[in-house]
């Protein structure tokens, strides 16, 4: 067992044993290391202000992601490379391309936001040599501006991208074999690290299978893959955590493997690891996946941890529900399935036993004559929480009536939940805007949402009765259909 955490920061290599479990990255370079290009602005990473890189390998080498440094942990860092704004200028004082282009371009006024644009275009720099238009503002969705706009940053990306200069003059792709040989050394250690101070403890395990055993021994541990929604229970709610489980660097718990049978998703896969999967077997979950927070949310998130903490808001659930998502589960002494939508009970309840742990997500295929589709309603469309999430998956028969219906619904009760008198009353018709439009208040029976800021109890109750509506016009294919709805609302 280690006592200690070792990264790269920069171009330092970092042994660290002296830090609390959510103490983090922001204040540690803020505070310990005078890195002040990264800034605090929200800090429950919705901003950007605080955006750094973190490298870690993959199967496919050595790869760069964008972070919200206020709610990544410390315990979360081991056998990475922490790449902040100071990093990128030459010894020389020179500006790195990025930053030059944000100048030639006049993408700054205040200066606040700056170093966390230009980390985001800088990680969008790295992996793609020529960005689209939709790639920039994708990359730029967790960042906030309010001096320029976003019109002179997009042409900064747009200008490094057509003017791009030898990789010596970039850091990381000239010390990119020295850092990979690094980080595999720290990586090939195997053993567990508990770093303790004031008596709370970081533990980061070797292995799934020390991570179960662990668990037996601390079946109240806190577990933390992503932190995007932990993270704010420290920094908005002041919650002391101890101790903490980080899990983020799992290979096996990082797969998505894809059969005849269906998807699996690893509890530790991020949105961004997934969507490519998930976008080409569920177009319409790839789109969801798009919007769910900024790009440094996306890369930190994870599917299953939006699972595991259960939130009656989280986006991911309704559309799994809907598609008849199983969940595995897994302790010291074995594993068990259960259908995904068991495992919400009730408000802050779930089902799931002491020292047991959301090991990954099995989606099952669609019918070929199935459709699906999801939709998530919020005050912006990006990097915002929904009012409600809906999702709907239908098959048809021959006859063209509804052989099988499903439909979830997020932000709509205490959990995410099935609106099972909708199903029921659709079940066996036909497909057609007067059996439709029949049922639509069967959703009364199914929810009794809440009023709040997002929104209140009767913009829900409305939205997901014409949710059904926007799916059925979607999937009926009949120009006649579209035409009666028309003229029965006029």
């Amino acid at each position: 067992m280690s006592e200690a955490i070792r990264f790269i920061l920069n171009g330092e290599e970092v042994t660290l044993g002296d830090f609390g479990p959510t103490e983090t990255l922001l204040d540690y370079l803020r505070l310990r290391r005078r890195l002040t290009g990264t800034k605090e602005g929200c800090a429950e990473g919705d901003c950007g202000a605080c955006t750094v890189l973190v490298g870690r390998l993959t199967e496919q080498g050595l790869r760069y992601e964008s972070v919200n440094a206020c709610i990544r942990f410390l315990g979360s860092l081991h056998g990475t490379h922490v790449v902040t704004v100071e990093h990128l200028a030459g010894k020389d004082g020179a500006l790195h391309p990025v930053q030059q282009a944000m100048v030639d371009c006049h993408g700054s006024q205040c200066g606040f936001c700056t170093p966390g644009f230009v980390m985001s275009l800088y990680g969008l720099w790295l992996s793609s040599a020529a960005p689209t238009r939709a790639d920039i503002e994708s990359a730029l969705q967790g960042n906030l501006c309010r001096c320029t706009g976003y019109e002179p940053i997009v042409k900064a990306a747009e200008q490094v991208s057509e003017n791009r200069p030898s990789s010596l003059f970039d850091p990381l792709e000239r010390d990119r074999i020295q850092i990979m040989a690094k980080l595999w050394a720290i990586q090939s250690e195997i053993d567990t690290v508990v770093v303790e101070k004031d008596g709370a403890r970081s533990i980061v395990p070797a292995s799934v299978a020390a991570l179960a055993d662990i668990l037996t021994e601390e079946p109240d541990a806190t577990i933390v893959a992503g932190a995007t929604d932990v993270g704010l229970w420290v920094t908005k709610q002041m919650r002391v955590l101890n101790p903490v489980i980080f899990i983020n660097h799992l290979a096996e718990l990082q797969s998505v493997t894809t059969d005849e049978t269906g998807i699996t998703i690893g509890a530790g896969v991020s949105y961004t690891q997934a969507f490519d999967g998930l976008a080409a077997e569920i177009p319409a979950f790839g789109r969801l996946i798009d919007r769910i927070g900024g790009q440094q949310v996306r890369n930190m998130g994870t599917i299953g941890g939006n699972i595991a903490n259960g939130s009656p808001i989280g986006d991911t659930p309704p559309a799994l529900i809907a598609l008849g998502a199983e969940l595995t589960l897994r302790t010291h002494a074995g594993r068990r399935t259960i259908p995904l939508e068991d495992y919400f009970i009730a408000y802050g309840k779930q089902d799931r036993l002491p020292s047991e742990f959301v090991e990954k997500i099995f989606v099952p295929r669609q019918a070929e004559n199935s459709h699906f589709a999801v939709y998530k309603i919020s005050k912006r469309r990006d990097e915002d929480i929904s009012a409600l999430c809906g999702a709907f998956s239908l098959s048809l028969d021959g006859d063209g009536k509804v052989a099988g219906i499903r439909i979830a619904f997020g932000g709509m009760a205490a959990t995410p939940k099935r609106a099972r008198h909708v199903e029921e009353a659709l079940f066996g018709q036909a497909w057609s805007w007067g059996v439709v439009s029949a049922v639509r208040d069967a959703f009364e029976e199914d929810y009794a949402p809440l009023t709040d800021w997002r929104a209140t109890a009767e913009y829900r109750s409305l939205a997901a009765k014409n949710l059904l509506t926007r799916f059925f016009l979607e999937t009926a294919g009949q120009p006649q259909e579209l035409r009666r709805f028309e003229l029965e609302e006029a």
